[in-house]
């Protein structure tokens, strides 16, 4: 059986290293990773091909490739795409474009299906205020579409993009069968927190930064305030669900975009965790305004009703076992050896 083909842009960050390694765990891959970054050592081995550059000047190069799977990982991300919005536009819409029109282009000259594989996020919803959010309560994938942030808005076009490359390019009548054999998948992801890779300033990112901070015994001030709530997740379940998403037969499919969801904490829930791992931590609460702003703007839990009856999307990690059994162990590890400067008791 020959391998297939898949290809992994955005490969240097959380979710590409970790999708990496568990492609080439699996088996019967060949993968080609693309990122504005070299390859870190962990996963250089893994990797058959990697082109490091600016993506959207390097798309020409992959109409060469013959690509099975495309997981489109690459993207500016909430709280930077703020400061630099038409930078963001570029890299998450152009970029996204360019790959979409290659991969439909391919898979119309060739009669190939190709699958690819879009990680949206909750910052696609927008709520008015604090009052409808915490009465929305799991917010379905077409309620609330009014996003906030420039990330957002390119999450939210780039999915409806994702559908008319893989649906409506090429107009037929819409009795026909769709143009291209191209299959656009995409998960909404809540925040996302790995074990194994230092947290990258993302707007979600208070959680494990406090977490870290207080396994160095390093005084931590949170961004957002102590109330605020919104869905997290385990790496090693986004990973899960993206493999799942991609082996879950299309005739099985009526949608494009999901939810996905495990459990939901407010940031005063993690510093509580925080102080039971870490006695004695200093963990203020200093919320800047911007930053609060957008995480307000997120639903604090959203409804996966349709990822479980259509492709079994079932969670690994509850709240419990992400502490307990993932993360908190993980990272007294990681620090164990490490000069700290912890609170002597």
């Amino acid at each position: 059986m020959s391998e297939k083909a898949v290809l992994v842009t955005g490969a240097c960050g959380e979710i590409g290293q970790a999708l990496i390694q568990n492609l080439s765990a699996q088996g019967g891959f060949r993968i080609v990773s693309a990122d504005l970054a070299p390859l870190p050592d962990a996963i250089m081995s893994l990797v058959a091909e990697h082109l490091q550059g600016d993506l959207v000047n390097r798309v020409k190069q992959f109409y060469d490739y013959d690509f099975d799977v495309i997981y489109h990982l690459a993207a500016s991300l909430s709280s930077k795409a703020e400061i630099a919005t038409e930078e963001a536009h570029r890299i998450n819409v152009e970029g996204t474009m360019q790959l979409l029109m290659m991969a439909a282009y391919r898979s119309e000259k060739y009669q190939k299906e190709i699958k690819f594989l879009f990680p949206s996020s909750i910052a696609a919803y927008g709520f008015p205020n604090i009052e409808a959010k915490k009465a929305a309560g799991g917010v379905k994938e077409d309620e609330y579409n009014t996003p906030h942030t420039m990330y957002g808005c390119n999450k939210l076009y780039c999915e409806k993009l994702g559908l008319y490359y893989s649906r409506y390019f090429g107009q037929r009548h819409l009795d026909e069968k769709p143009p291209t054999m191209l299959d656009f998948r995409a998960i909404r992801f809540p925040g996302l927190i790995s074990a194994y890779t230092l947290p990258s300033g993302g707007t979600s990112d208070y959680g494990p930064e406090m977490l870290h901070a207080a396994a160095q015994g390093k005084p931590y001030s949170c961004f957002v305030r102590e109330d605020t709530k919104i869905s997290f997740m385990a790496m090693p379940d986004a990973i899960k669900s993206l493999i799942a998403l991609t082996e879950a037969p299309r005739e099985k499919l009526s949608h494009v975009v999901y939810n996905i969801a495990a459990f939901s904490l407010t940031a005063g829930e993690f510093r509580k965790r925080a102080l039971h791992a870490f006695p004695g931590q200093k963990i203020t609460f200093d919320p800047v305004q911007r930053r609060q702003g957008i995480v307000d703007s997120w639903p604090e839990d959203v409804d996966d009703t349709l990822a479980r009856n259509e492709w079994g999307w079932v969670p690994d990690f509850n709240a419990d076992r992400f502490f307990n059994d993932y993360f908190i162990p993980v990272i007294k590890k990681r620090y164990a050896n490490k000069p700290s400067l912890r609170t002597k008791e």
